[in-house]
């Protein structure tokens, strides 16, 4: 029994747009699916070392939805590394003055901390309104 294991490689690397619309959906759920895609989990011939992913657009980010009370309990938390530096701003806010910024966050915790996650995270196009620039591309919506 002689049975090699097959091994993707970046030129037979098969990249596609996929078009998400973000109204209504749970936040947490939307990313984890959108996740999936960029890391390339959903196609049989992934690789761990490759970034064998597809491009994901997000339509309506400002219109996503969240469960429970969220929008005043969960914080997003960063410090400047100066005294006093300690910045808070929560989730309901962060919201309503950069839609785009919550689903990037959601997303790219679910994303590998190297230089592949980064990679993967460059593939993903988020917008508040309805229109993109990526019409060229054809993109199909995902299941």
């Amino acid at each position: 029994m002689n049975v090699k294991t097959y091994t993707l490689r970046e030129s037979e690397i098969d990249r596609r747009w996929y078009l998400v619309d973000a109204t209504g959906q749970t936040l947490g759920r939307l990313a984890t699916r959108v996740a999936r895609v960029l890391e390339g989990k959903d196609k049989p011939t992934y690789t761990p070392n490759l970034d064998s992913g597809d491009h994901v657009i997000i339509l309506n980010a400002a219109l996503i939805a969240v469960t429970r009370d969220k929008l005043e309990s969960k914080v997003y938390v960063r410090h400047s590394g100066y005294p006093a530096g300690l910045k808070q701003e929560t989730l309901g806010h962060l919201l309503q003055r950069r839609p785009e910024e919550v689903i990037r966050r959601a997303v790219k915790g679910m994303l590998p901390r190297n230089r592949l996650g980064a990679q993967q995270l460059r593939k993903l196009k988020i917008y508040a309104g309805s229109d993109h620039p990526h019409q060229a591309q054809q993109p199909e919506q995902l299941a």
